[in-house]
């Protein structure tokens, strides 16, 4: 009778999973979304809420930025000064407010090498005959508004020049740029010993100094020229407080620095702990004392000097003909046999500086994280660079905050806000953060926003960014409305303002490229991190300023800003709602929306001045080709287009796997990483990215390819032409094989 019973309670265990089987298929609801299923089942495969996301850009308010700014920009807020201090404790607060604050706030400390003028001993530039001074230049510029004058005004100087106090005769450089000097010398002018007199721009504030100091110049003395800021315009009647225009007094102060990041911690946090490389060691900083004056005193010294005229280009508003020195002319100001004397007294010091962090909890992806920064220092009230990029941010983190604290939204990732500090010394803090945090951010972060100068003036939007960000960045400001007009995106305005010819899309805005201006270096060149910066500016057709006229000056106060940047605050409200629906559109789509094939079309842009007549020509005659490049880049267009295809099928499933989904964001997310070679750049701290390293060579390819062109050129040296011909078509390679299907 066994065989019965086994028989029995086979056919009983078969009905069994028959009857289970059929309850499945009937009693569960198709889609995953029936009241019997896990809650997690349904928000895992979450997509961004556009109800949420026009609810968020109503919010916004430009007479809140306003107070923002008001409050910010009351005082100066040099990094590590009390007026500084005073905006960490308004940052934490902001951020800690149980209405309308974020998760959670943080203060970071390091320890930031830095460069002050001495209180008690003002720098100068004087002209001096013998033992006596005839002249001397303004210690500060002149009051003309309440809210401009301070005491913790700093005087003008140059961050981490050194203290000294050369004399010898003036000659006039340009903008100090190598080919400049050359053309001194080319004159037939002796260049040592002599103090140079330089414009601002050409070349980086530091380099005029460094390479001034390799011709033998003795120190260095800096301007702005109203032909390069203020449109010509040179009188006190034509500039600020009576127009946006500089004053004559107006001194550009500025970090003398070549490099970003702590000086003596390169590629470590600057902790307490941390190894220090002697001051000795430092690279890029001016070698000679220099200083910064205003135009008021350097047309008193420009105008009085011999020599041969300056050639045409050289020549400004300063209402004279430019000559060149060396020293001044007979029957001028001052006795011809006289001389410039640069005095110096900066000191360099070593003082804890804060980043301030904001936290928002991820709701399905808190591993990955969307950061959103934007510097606090100052040179004086900084309304302007950076206050106006903070107030944004508090503005955008009071309606997200107030959001969460209501239980409304929570993001699908984490998002990280950045108030950074000591930034305008060398981007310091951002940079010990990346340093700090290297392998935790490398791991998880999705993008980097980044609002430092929120608006230069009030004509049009200006973005800049690699170019999976141009996606996102498009997609945000077609919803958000011009302040000149309801009926116009701030999309259709930029692309009027700034545009280019896509082969892909046609006339588009044009997306400018990053170089290592502001917060985002660190994480697009060190980190490899999609970054992209946002602000608005002025029209070009209106204006030739290389940026607004009361950039790091003791002008740059509120009034300014309210009265002649952006008065009503709308484009700073355009801001923050563009840069805000960016930052939700990366913290909330189920898919991030960077697409990865916009950069076929920079790379087909770079290969092809490579493949110019000339360019080519010259590799092929020392048995270099291009044909591995142009088949790198042809692999990656395919891939790219390939994995587009699967994105598109994948958003058009009904319930997506999740695991699908998080591996298509990673590869996504890893991309820009692929282009990262740490020894690509041995000599360049921080750059390993292949694309956008920095490059002193005019040729508008590869970076490294670019340089090694151009010095092969003169040294005969083509194999390190080979060398990064290599490193190109191998990054290129990696990034088409980040977007290949896994396995």
């Amino acid at each position: 009778m066994s065989w019965l019973k086994i028989l029995g309670a086979v056919i009983v265990g078969g009905l069994l999973l028959t009857v289970g089987i059929l309850l499945g298929h009937f009693a569960i609801p198709k889609g995953g979304n029936g009241p019997g299923v896990p809650s997690w089942v349904q928000t895992v495969a979450r997509d961004l809420n556009e109800s949420l996301l026009q609810s968020f850009m109503d919010q916004v308010e430009s007479g809140k930025i306003r107070e923002n700014l008001k409050a910010l920009a009351s005082e100066p807020h040099m990094a590590t000064t009390k007026g500084d201090e005073e905006l960490v404790k308004l940052l934490l607060s902001r951020w800690q407010d149980p209405q309308i604050g974020l998760d959670s706030a943080s203060e970071d400390v390091y320890g930031a090498f830095l460069s002050f003028p001495d209180p008690q001993r003002p720098n100068s530039v004087a002209v001096v005959e013998n033992s006596s001074q005839i002249f001397s230049t303004r210690r500060s510029e002149k009051n003309v508004t309440a809210d401009q004058a301070h005491a913790d005004v700093v005087q003008p100087y140059a961050a981490y020049a050194p203290p000294g106090n050369p004399r010898g005769r003036l000659v006039y450089a340009n903008q100090g740029k190598r080919d400049d000097y050359q053309e001194l010398v080319d004159r037939g002018i002796n260049l040592n010993g002599t103090i140079a007199i330089t414009r601002y721009g050409g070349a980086g504030r530091a380099d005029k100094a460094v390479i001034g100091a390799e011709f033998g110049v003795a120190g260095v003395v800096v301007y702005t020229d109203p032909a390069d800021i203020n449109d010509g315009r040179a009188s006190e009647e034509e500039t600020y407080p009576n127009s946006w225009y500089l004053p004559p007094s107006g001194v550009e102060r500025g970090s003398y620095n070549g490099y970003f990041g702590d000086l003596l911690t390169p590629y470590y946090p600057a902790k307490e702990f941390t190894y220090r490389i002697k001051e000795s060691e430092i690279q890029g900083i001016p070698p000679i004392p220099t200083q910064p004056i205003g135009f008021e005193d350097a047309q008193t010294l420009i105008c009085n000097l011999s020599g041969p005229e300056a050639p045409a280009s050289w020549q400004g508003s300063l209402g004279c003909s430019y000559h060149v020195g060396p020293g001044f002319r007979t029957g001028g100001l001052f006795p011809n046999t006289s001389d410039v004397q640069v005095n110096v007294y900066n000191q360099r010091i070593i003082k804890n500086s804060s980043n301030v962090m904001g936290f928002i909890r991820g709701s399905e992806e808190p591993d990955r994280y969307v950061l959103y920064g934007n510097h606090r220092d100052s040179w004086v009230h900084g309304a302007i660079d950076p206050s106006s990029g903070t107030a944004v941010m508090l503005e955008i983190t009071r309606v997200l905050g107030k959001m969460l604290k209501e239980g409304k939204w929570r993001p699908r990732r984490s998002i990280i806000f950045g108030s950074w500090g000591a930034e305008e010394f060398g981007l310091i803090g951002s940079t010990e953060y990346t340093e700090e945090f290297y392998s935790k951010l490398r791991e998880r972060s999705v993008a980097y926003i980044n609002v430092d100068i929120s608006v230069f003036a009030n004509a049009t939007l200006r973005a800049q960014g690699t170019p999976p960000a141009q996606s996102v960045i498009f997609a945000a400001a077609k919803q958000v409305q011009t302040p000149a007009s309801s009926s116009v995106s701030v999309y259709d305005n930029w692309r009027n303002h700034f545009n280019r010819i896509s082969p892909s899309y046609g006339v588009i805005p044009n997306l400018g490229s990053l170089g290592a201006g502001s917060d985002y270096a660190s994480f697009i060149h060190y980190l490899g991190i999609t970054s992209m910066d946002i602000a608005y500016t002025y029209d070009r057709n209106k204006t030739s300023a290389r940026i607004y006229p009361a950039y790091h000056t003791a002008f740059d106060t509120f009034d300014y800003a309210d009265r002649f940047i952006d008065p009503g605050f709308t484009s700073h409200q355009a801001v923050a709602r563009t840069a805000g629906n960016v930052l939700l559109r990366l913290a909330d789509s189920l898919v991030l929306p960077l697409n990865v094939s916009d950069y076929g079309e920079k790379l087909d842009e770079l290969y092809s001045t490579a493949a110019q007549e000339d360019f080519l020509a010259n590799l092929n005659a020392n048995n270099l080709s291009l044909d591995p490049l142009k088949a790198a880049i042809g692999r990656f267009k395919s891939v790219a287009a390939d994995f587009n295809q699967q994105i598109t099928k994948l958003k058009k499933e009904e319930s997506p796997s999740p695991l699908q989904i998080r591996m298509v964001n990673d590869q996504i997310m890893l991309l820009e990483r692929a282009f990262l070679n740490p020894q690509a750049f041995p000599n360049k701290y921080y750059y390993s990215h292949v694309i956008w390293a920095s490059k002193s060579s005019a040729q508008a390819t590869f970076p490294g390819l670019a340089d090694a062109y151009t010095s092969a050129l003169e040294t005969g040296d083509w194999d390190q032409v080979q060398k990064h011909l290599t490193i190109v078509v191998q990054a290129v390679e990696s990034a088409a094989s980040t977007l290949e299907a896994v396995a």
